[in-house]
């Protein structure tokens, strides 16, 4: 009769202990490195970063439009003789917009509303509180002339025009209907063009800061 020689709970953890040991150490997976990207691409995206943020200085409404009807008119970048003559005209129409929005501006009366009108030469003509006034109403109307037009006024139109212009540049639908095979110095323009625009118009708004607060324009402290 033979005899089997029982296993030992403490003999069977002893045996994989020593396995657990004897066995190699699996390299751990270590994550990916990214990739650091070179100077000058961190130093363009910056630039078109500011660029883009100078679309806040651009009148709301023209934005929407432009972001809405751009995509129409160029038929999403594939333009022909009929779609490119049209584009160009909406441009130019928005350009406008920009320039006459620039000579908006807002007055709040003594009966707590808000109204706006457009700045001339010898004050500001209030295009939606005319009835109001004329009806005889006891309503306080502050002194109007001090609203006048201004030198300020006219650099923030034109500055507004160029960075419509810069936005539009930068816009895949726009430059695919104008430039739809650009040549290599064509595309250095519309790569450096903007930029530049943008750096400027960007220090020409802080060297010469308005207080209008003009139809379509975001609410800034003390207007």
């Amino acid at each position: 009769m033979s005899l089997r020689a029982r296993s030992t709970p403490s003999a069977t953890a002893t045996s994989v202990a020593a396995t657990t040991e004897d066995a190699p150490d699996t390299p751990k997976p270590q994550p990916p490195q990214r990739s650091s990207s070179p100077l000058s691409q961190r130093a363009l995206s910056q630039a078109l970063t500011s660029t883009a943020n100078l679309a806040n200085l651009l009148p709301t409404g023209t934005l929407l439009a432009f972001q809405l009807l751009t995509p129409v008119f160029t038929n999403n970048g594939s333009c022909d003789a009929a779609t490119r003559p049209m584009t160009i005209i909406l441009l130019a129409l928005l350009a406008v917009s920009c320039f006459l929005a620039s000579f908006t501006d807002s007055v709040k009366l003594s009966d707590g509303q808000v109204y706006y009108g457009f700045a001339t030469f010898r004050g500001m003509w209030l295009f939606d509180a005319q009835g109001t006034i004329a009806s005889g109403s006891e309503v306080g109307v502050p002194d109007l002339s001090k609203y006048r037009l201004g030198f300020i006024d006219w650099v923030h139109s034109v500055l507004s025009v160029f960075v419509f212009a810069a936005v539009a540049l930068r816009d895949k639908n726009v430059v695919g209907c104008l430039y739809p095979k650009p040549d290599h110095e064509v595309q250095e323009v519309l790569d450096i063009v903007p930029i530049g625009i943008g750096c400027l118009c960007g220090l020409l708004f802080l060297v010469f800061p308005t207080r209008r607060h003009g139809i379509g324009y975001p609410v800034t402290p003390g207007n």
